[in-house]
This record gives structure tokens, sequence and C-alpha cells, in this order.
């Protein structure tokens, strides 16, 4: 138990930094960090740190697919987590 939460402390940790160099790389005109590796990240857990990264970097907030694509992701997580508890 303990293990799982250093884990998702450290993805969302790792997927709030990745959202915030991402930010800083649009604002440069640098090469951008890949969109799926942005949801790969939420997908592995990240969900929370991408959800909390998006409005308070001002970031990927009106994005499309990006958008549906994480929410999807959140309501599958959201959904395994409600089954895993109740089973």
């Amino acid at each position: 138990m303990v293990a799982t939460i250093a884990f998702l402390l450290a993805v969302n940790a790792w997927t709030m930094l990745r959202f915030w160099q991402d930010k800083q790389r649009a604002i440069a005109s640098m090469r951008r960090i890949p969109e799926i590796n942005l949801l790969v990240l939420a997908l592995i857990g990240g969900t929370p740190g991408a959800l909390l990264a998006r409005p308070l970097f001002r970031h990927k907030t009106r994005k499309q697919p990006f958008s549906t694509w994480l929410l999807l992701i959140a309501v599958v997580q959201i959904g395994a987590v409600i089954g895993f508890s109740i089973g």
C-alpha cells in the first residue's frame, strides 16, 4: 500500500512537471512534448496531476481531442476504483 501511494505521488508530480515543461516549450516556440506522452502519464496514474496542471498552468484546457481522451481516462479510472472497492 505504501509503495502504491509513493508511486502515485511520484507519477502525479512527474505529470505536473511535464505539463509545465510543455507549456514553457510552447511559450518559447521549442519542440513540444507529444500529447501521447502526457496521456500515457495520465493513464498510468497521473490523471489527478494532469487535471490539476491544466488550469494551474493554463495549458491544454481547450485542446481537442486531448481533453476528451484525458476525461475518458479519468472516467475509466474512477470506474475501476469504484469497481475494485465494491468487489
